[in-house]
C-alpha cells in the first residue's frame, strides 16, 4: 500500500529537517509528506529537497497547540489511504515506512511502531545524517512503560488501548477518519486526545498491534514533569473525557496538579476544577532535560 508520512509542527523546524532527512535515507520512501503547521514559523524555506511530493497546510491554533484538530487534517490532506501519523520530533528508520505500508496491506487497523529515545548529545554522537539505525539505537533508551515490539513484520495485537500514543502509528485513513471518526477536536491543546481515539476504536471494533520493524528515534527535548504550562488544557480535555468515558485520564498528573494546589481534584464525585496557573518559580522546578520524556511517563 501506498503510504504518506503526516507530521505536526510548530517552531519545530530543525526536527523537522532531521525527520526529512531520515526518510530520505528510507529502505521505500513515501508516496507524500504532510506538515501541518500549527502557526509560528514556516518550514519550508529549510527543508531539504526530496523527491517525494510535499503539502505543506496551516492549522489556526489561537495560542494552544491544536493537536486533535491538527492530526485530522493532516490525515485529509494526504493523497493515499495509508496514513503514517509521525511526530516532528521523530526521526523514522530505514524500516520503518516499509513496515508500516507492508502491515496495512492485510491489517485493517492501528499500528504502532518501536520508540527509542534519544539523548540530549545524540548529534555528536552518531555524527552527521545519514544515520544509520544500529547508531540510533544504541543510543536511544526504551521507555520503562512500553512493551518491546516483536520481530520485524511480526504483528502482535492488544487491548491495551491505554497505552495508545500518536507519536509514531499508521492507520488506513478511511479507518480512521471515517469509521474511527477521527480525533475528537473538540479535545483542545494537550492531553487525552490520543486516548479518545484509542477508546472510540475500541468501541467501533477497530483492532490495535504493535508492529515490528517500524522503529522511530524521538530527539531530545526538555520537558516538563508534571506538564505545568498545560494544566488549563488538561483540565478541561480531562473533563471531556471524563464526560464520554466515565473514567479520568492522566491520572498521576491531576494527582500531582491538585497536590501543588494548581487543581482541586475529587475523582469519586467526578469534579474537577483548574486553581490557577504555576507560578514560574513551579515551572522552573518542573524543568526537566532527560532523554526519556518524563512527562509521557506518567501520563496514567
Amino acid at each position: 500500500m501506498d503510504v504518506t508520512v503526516c507530521t505536526l509542527t510548530r517552531d519545530r523546524t530543525r526536527h523537522l529537517v532531521n525527520q526529512v532527512r531520515g526518510l530520505l535515507a528510507s529502505d521505500r520512501r513515501p508516496a507524500a509528506h504532510v506538515v501541518a503547521v500549527m502557526e509560528g514559523e514556516d518550514p519550508r524555506p529549510a527543508l531539504p529537497a526530496s523527491p517525494w511530493e510535499t503539502i505543506v497546510v496551516d492549522v489556526e491554533g489561537g495560542g494552544e497547540l491544536p493537536l486533535a484538530r491538527a492530526r485530522n487534517v493532516a490525515a485529509r490532506a494526504a493523497p493515499t489511504d495509508g496514513v503514517i501519523l509521525l511526530d516532528v520530533d521523530c526521526i523514522p528508520s530505514a524500516t520503518l515506512v516499509a513496515s508500516y505500508a507492508d502491515a496495512l496491506d492485510h491489517f485493517d487497523g492501528i499500528l504502532m511502531g518501536g520508540l527509542r529515545y534519544l539523548p540530549p548529545d545524540w548529534e555528536a554522537r552518531v555524527g552527521p545524517s545519514p544515520w544509520s539505525d544500529e547508531a540510533l539505537h544504541a543510543v536511544g533508551e526504551r521507555h520503562p512503560t512500553r512493551p518491546e515490539p516483536p520481530p520485524p513484520g511480526e504483528l502482535a495485537g492488544t487491548d491495551a488501548y491505554e497505552l495508545f500514543w500518536s507519536l509514531s502509528f499508521a492507520v488506513r485513513r478511511s479507518t480512521m477518519l471515517e469509521h474511527v471518526g477521527g480525533f475528537d477536536e473538540g479535545y483542545g491543546g494537550y492531553g487525552g486526545e490520543d486516548t479518545d481515539l484509542a477508546f472510540r476504536a475500541r468501541a467501533t471494533g477497530v483492532p490495535i498491534a504493535w508492529l515490528g520493524g517500524a522503529w522511530a528515534y524521538h530527539q531530545h527535548h526538555d520537558t516538563f514533569d508534571p506538564p505545568v504550562q498545560h494544566v488549563a488544557s488538561i483540565v478541561g480535555n480531562a473533563r471531556r473525557f471524563h464526560d464520554v468515558w466515565g473514567r479520568w485520564p492522566m491520572e498521576g498528573w491531576l494527582a500531582r496538579f491538585a497536590d501543588a494546589g494548581l487543581v482541586t481534584w475529587d475523582p469519586e464525585r467526578g469534579t474537577l476544577e483548574l486553581v490557577r496557573q504555576p507560578s514560574e518559580e513551579e515551572r522552573a522546578a518542573a524543568h526537566r532535560s532527560t532523554a526519556v520524556p518524563v512527562d509521557e511517563a506518567s501520563r496514567e
